[in-house]
């Protein structure tokens, strides 16, 4: 039996649609869902409550936190670690399972991702063109909001390390024939709606894999977190397709932007999660409601 094990930090906008969509899927065996809500300040826990959810309401807030206390829970394999925001597209935790099964024996399993750029202003648009040409989004697993783990796989570690960069942690357990990418599943990850929004997840993704890659460095996490490579942009991305030169000048200075506000102490400024996305989700369920 899977067992899919997400972790919800006010996200009752979104979380409807995702739960949906995974009981929807049509399978061999049922699934087992459990919602780990984390110092949630909105009605998580209630949009997540539903016939065959286990619904964990933590006060604690954090990441790391909810997803240990979600997998204490859960009873099967593959462990399947699911972002509230994304949605399972039809048959899509069918092929994932099937990826487990193939000759190749994969430890983990992610989808293909599609991010979501339309009526986003232009220097997102441009950041995205760069940042999905990306070398380590075709190996790698973190950025796509989904993550699957055999039961050997998730046998490679205890508990999720108190950090927020948990699919960089994810990644650097596994080498690269130890993963695998299912083309079949194709996951839309929704870009920031702002600049600024995109600007403030790219500071909080700097910052997390930051403080991962110097655990690992003191010799106190895994060795192998995978290194920043600060030119792939250039290299792997704009030379081959010299069109995108102008959407790279957008994604440098955002890059830059980001790198710099993410040296400043945590406490100086509010650089969080996006929080653009679940606005425009809610104010789309709520135009939907007044057809």
């Amino acid at each position: 039996m899977p067992s899919v094990v997400i972790a919800a930090h006010n996200e009752e906008r979104v979380i409807g649609r995702c739960l949906e969509a995974l009981q929807g899927q049509t399978l061999a065996e049922p699934v087992s869902i459990v919602v780990s809500a984390n110092g949630c300040t909105d009605r998580t826990a209630v949009a997540a409550a539903r016939p065959g959810v286990t619904v964990i309401d933590r006060q604690e807030p954090g990441k790391a936190g909810a997803l240990n206390a979600g997998d204490r829970v859960a009873i099967g394999y593959p462990r399947i670690y699911l972002d509230a925001d994304i949605v399972m597209p039809p048959g899509g935790l069918t092929a994932i399972m099937d990826r487990f099964g193939d000759a190749s024996h994969p430890l983990a399993v992610v989808p293909a991702r599609r991010l979501a750029v339309a009526g986003r202003p232009w220097p997102v648009r441009a950041y995205a063109s760069i940042n999905e040409r990306l070398p380590a989004f075709r190996t790698g697993l973190f950025g796509r909001g989904m993550i699957a783990l055999s039961e050997e796989g998730r046998a490679r570690f205890d508990d999720f390390p108190d950090q927020t960069a948990d699919d960089l942690f994810l990644d650097s357990l596994f080498s690269d024939a130890e993963r695998a990418v299912s083309g079949d599943v194709v996951v839309s990850v929704e870009a920031p709606y702002t600049t600024g929004d995109l600007v403030r997840r790219l500071v909080r993704v700097r910052r997390g894999n930051a403080a991962m890659r110097s655990t690992a460095a003191s010799a106190a996490g895994p060795a192998a977190v995978r290194r920043a490579d600060r030119w792939a942009w250039l290299r792997d991305v704009v030379v081959p397709e010299p069109r995108l030169a102008p959407a790279a000048v957008a994604y440098v200075v955002l890059t830059v932007t980001a790198a710099l506000l993410a040296r400043r102490p945590a406490g100086a400024a509010e650089w969080g999660r996006d929080e653009s996305t679940r606005t425009h989700a809610a104010y789309e369920t709520d135009r939907g409601a007044m057809r």
